[in-house]
């Protein structure tokens, strides 16, 4: 059956291309008008998966993807606004805590009023003099202590010429 055939058909069809036309015409129209007012407000920038659109008036960047479902745009995290909010809390977290000190009773400023002992209670007893003369004892090692630091510096010794009689006969390429 084609359209000529029926009279209803035809002017159902007809009336459906006029509407759809006139739609057409009237969704440029208003498409024109709105990017002639809106000119210039999103600049899209193209990325590996889809575009980076930045309005122009707001300074919002979003990430703009075509999934299977279509076309998705979500809003890039602003880290320059996450930073001005933490400097905003710390800087009134600062003058709250300012406040708190400045509200506080004085502290000691570490002078006091009183004199000092005249003898420091830190400070050890003199040795006990016999007919004005001091002696001095120095604790001497023990013949074991030696005999350990002996034995130490001998192993040293010997380590040390071990070492460098292989490095002399790495350089002379006898290994």
């Amino acid at each position: 059956m084609s359209i000529a055939t029926s009279p209803l058909k035809f002017s159902t069809a007809f009336a459906v291309t006029a509407l759809m036309v006139g739609l057409d015409g009237m969704g440029a129209a208003c498409a024109q008008s709105a990017s002639d007012g809106e000119r210039g407000r999103y600049a899209l920038s193209p990325v590996t998966d889809g575009v980076i659109r930045l309005d122009t008036r707001t300074g919002a960047v979003s990430n703009c993807t075509n999934s299977g479902a279509g076309w998705a745009c979500y809003a890039v995290p602003d880290e320059r606004a996450a930073l001005d909010a933490e400097i905003g809390r710390l800087q009134a977290d600062n003058e709250k805590l300012k406040a708190q000190l400045a509200a506080r009773e004085p502290t000691d400023t570490g002078k006091i009023d009183e004199p000092l002992p005249k003898t420091d209670s830190l400070k050890k007893p003199e040795p006990k003099v016999a007919d004005g003369e001091r002696k001095i004892e120095i604790p001497l090692p023990s013949d074991r202590d030696m005999d350990r630091v002996m034995s130490f510096l001998e192993q040293a010794w010997r380590r040390l010429i071990e070492m460098a009689n292989r490095v002399q006969k790495d350089v002379t390429g006898r290994i």
